[in-house]
C-alpha cells in the first residue's frame, strides 16, 4: 500500500515538473525572439506582408514609361507595397503609434509622419481613414530597377477626425499624388508623396454614371408594371444558415421554390455569409452555387432580394476595402441576372450599434451604399433594419426602406404610420413571424393554431395598408447554429418553430395564410 502511494506521489511530481518545464520553455522562446531584435514593427510587417489586409480598388491606367521596361511581377510588387504604405500610415494616425511605418517609408519620409503623430498626440487628436480607390500611372522606372515614380490620380478617401474622443469632422476627399519610391531591403518604400492640384484636362479617369432606380411615387416597377413584394426569407430545411455548404442541393431548392411559387409568393430573400464566401476573395464554388439558386428562382419567376453581408460585424474603417472587394465581386457578377430584385446591404446592422459604435456602423453602411450603386446603378438598395424605430436611418440614401417586426399586431399600425409619414419611398416589412413553440421550453409560447391566427390577423393589417412583406420563414428547423440564437435552449427552441411547414414536412395551419 505504501509502495503504491509513493508511486502516485512520484507520478504527480513528474507531471508537475513536466508542465512547468514546458511553460518555462515557451517563455524562454518568446524572450529569445524579442531579444534577437524582433520588435512590434517587424511583427506588423510580417502580418501585412503575408495577409491581404488592404484592398482598395486599384487599376493601372498607364504603365508605359521612359525608363527600362517593367516586369509584371515587379509592377504587382510595386503596387502592393505602395498600398501597404497607405495602410500603415492610416493605422499610425488612428493609433498615434508609428508601428510599421519604417517598413514602407524611407527615413526622411517617415520623419514627416512621426512629426504628424507627435502633433496629434499633443492635441489629443486621432484620424480614422482609408483610401477607397487608386488609379496609378507609372511615370518612370529606373534602369537599375531601384527607383520608380508614380502618379496616383483621383484617389478617393474617407476620413473621420476626433479630438478628445469627440467627432470633429467626417468627410470624403479626392486627390491626386505624385509618388517617388525606392527599393530598399527588398521592399518598395515611399520616399516622397506630394499632393497635386487636380487637373480636369489631364486626369481622365472614367466616371461612373448612376441612373435612377426603377421606383416611382413609392412603388416598384418591373417592365413598367407595378410590382408588390409578397415573399419569404429562405433557407432549406436541412441546412439553415448553410445553404451554400457541402449539402447544397439543386433538387431540394427547386422543390422548395415550387412550394413558394404555388403558394402565390413572388419574392425570396437570400443571405450571403461574409466569411463563408471568402470575404474579399469570393470562393468561385460558392458564387456558382449562388448563381444556381438565382437560376432556379428565375425559372420559377421568383425575384430575389440578396443580402450581401450576413454575419459581418467589424465595420473598422481600415477593413472597408476588404468589404468593397466582397461586394464588388458579388454585384458585378450578378447584376445582370434576371432574378435580382434588390441589394440588401446588411442584415440587422443596428444590433451592432452598442458593441461597434453607431457612428462606425452608419459610416460603413453609407460607404457600402455608394460602392454598390457604383457597381450597379440600376437595382434598388435597402438595409434590413431590425425594428421600425431604426427604419428612419439613412432613408435618403436608400431606395427601399426595409424593417423587421416581431412585436404585437396591436402596436404595429401606429409604428408603421410614424415611418410612413416620414418618407414616400417604398416600405417593406422584411421579416415578421410568430413561432409555434408551445412546449417545455416555452409554456407560454404559441400553439400552431395560435400561429395561424397571428398570420390571419396580421395579414388583414398588411392588406388594409397594402404593405409589401417577406415572412420568416418557410420551414421549421431541427438544428439552429449557436451563432444565430446563442446557446440558451429556450432561444434555440423558439428559433426552430417559425416555419409554415413542420420538421416532418407537413403544412401547419398557418400555411393557409402564407400569402397574406
Amino acid at each position: 500500500m505504501s509502495s503504491n502511494k509513493n508511486i502516485y506521489r512520484i507520478g504527480l511530481i513528474s507531471v508537475f515538473l513536466i508542465i512547468n518545464l514546458v511553460i518555462l520553455f515557451a517563455i524562454s522562446q518568446i524572450v529569445s525572439y524579442f531579444s534577437s531584435g524582433a520588435d512590434r514593427a517587424s511583427i506588423l510587417h510580417l502580418a501585412v506582408k503575408n495577409e491581404e489586409v488592404y484592398l482598395p480598388k486599384t487599376i493601372w491606367v498607364d504603365t508605359i514609361n521612359p525608363g527600362r521596361p517593367i516586369e509584371k511581377q515587379t509592377l504587382e510588387t510595386l503596387k502592393g507595397d505602395y498600398l501597404k504604405g497607405w495602410y500603415v500610415r492610416n493605422i499610425a494616425y488612428q493609433n498615434n503609434d508609428p508601428l510599421g511605418v519604417a517598413d514602407y517609408y524611407t527615413k526622411s519620409a517617415r520623419e514627416t509622419i512621426y512629426e504628424h503623430i507627435k502633433d496629434q498626440k499633443s492635441k489629443n487628436i486621432k484620424v480614422i481613414s482609408t483610401t477607397l480607390d487608386h488609379n496609378l500611372a507609372l511615370d518612370f522606372y529606373s534602369a537599375d530597377g531601384q527607383l520608380a515614380i508614380l502618379t496616383d490620380r483621383h484617389s478617393r478617401a474617407y476620413q473621420r477626425i476626433y479630438q478628445n474622443e469627440q467627432l470633429l469632422l467626417e468627410t470624403y476627399n479626392n486627390a491626386s499624388y505624385k509618388v517617388l519610391l525606392l527599393l530598399e531591403d527588398g521592399f518598395w518604400k515611399i520616399r516622397h508623396i506630394v499632393k497635386e492640384v487636380p487637373s480636369v484636362a489631364n486626369d481622365t479617369v472614367a466616371k461612373t454614371t448612376v441612373t435612377i432606380p426603377k421606383i416611382k411615387n413609392g412603388h416598384i416597377y418591373i417592365d413598367k408594371k407595378p410590382f408588390v413584394i409578397k415573399g419569404i426569407n429562405y433557407y432549406p430545411q436541412a441546412t439553415p444558415w448553410n445553404i451554400f455548404g457541402n449539402e447544397f442541393s439543386e433538387t431540394v431548392i427547386t422543390k422548395d421554390f415550387d412550394i413558394i411559387k404555388n403558394a402565390g409568393l413572388n419574392t425570396l430573400r437570400v443571405f450571403v455569409p461574409y466569411e463563408e464566401f471568402g470575404k474579399a476573395e469570393i470562393i468561385p464554388e460558392k458564387l456558382q452555387k449562388l448563381k444556381k439558386v438565382l437560376d432556379i428562382a428565375a425559372r420559377k419567376e421568383l425575384k430575389v432580394i440578396l443580402t450581401l453581408f450576413d454575419f459581418y460585424g467589424n465595420y473598422d474603417t481600415i477593413d472597408w476595402t476588404l468589404t468593397h472587394r466582397h461586394a464588388e465581386q458579388l454585384v458585378r457578377s450578378l447584376k445582370n441576372h434576371p432574378a435580382i430584385l434588390a441589394w440588401d446591404i446588411k442584415n440587422e446592422p443596428n444590433l451592432d450599434f452598442a458593441s461597434r459604435g453607431k457612428i462606425n456602423v452608419l459610416a460603413w453602411l453609407k460607404e457600402m451604399i455608394t460602392q454598390v450603386k457604383a457597381f450597379d446603378p440600376s437595382h434598388p438598395i435597402t438595409i434590413g433594419w431590425s425594428d421600425l424605430q431604426s427604419a428612419n436611418l439613412l432613408k435618403e440614401e436608400l431606395d427601399l426602406i426595409s424593417f423587421h417586426y416581431y412585436g404585437s399586431i396591436a402596436d404595429f399600425e401606429k409604428e408603421y404610420h410614424t415611418i410612413r409619414s416620414k418618407t414616400n419611398k417604398p416600405l417593406v416589412l422584411q421579416e415578421y413571424g410568430l413561432p409555434s413553440n408551445f412546449g417545455l421550453w416555452a409554456p407560454l409560447g404559441a400553439s400552431e393554431q395560435a400561429q395561424a391566427t397571428y398570420y390571419r390577423d396580421f395579414g388583414a393589417v398588411l392588406k388594409k395598408h397594402n404593405i409589401q412583406n417577406i415572412s420568416w420563414t418557410l420551414y421549421d428547423f431541427d438544428n439552429i447554429p449557436s451563432r444565430v440564437a446563442g446557446i440558451l435552449p429556450w432561444r434555440r427552441f423558439k428559433q426552430k418553430h417559425f416555419g409554415f411547414i413542420d420538421k416532418d414536412g407537413h403544412k401547419k395551419p398557418s400555411f393557409e395564410f402564407i400569402k397574406n
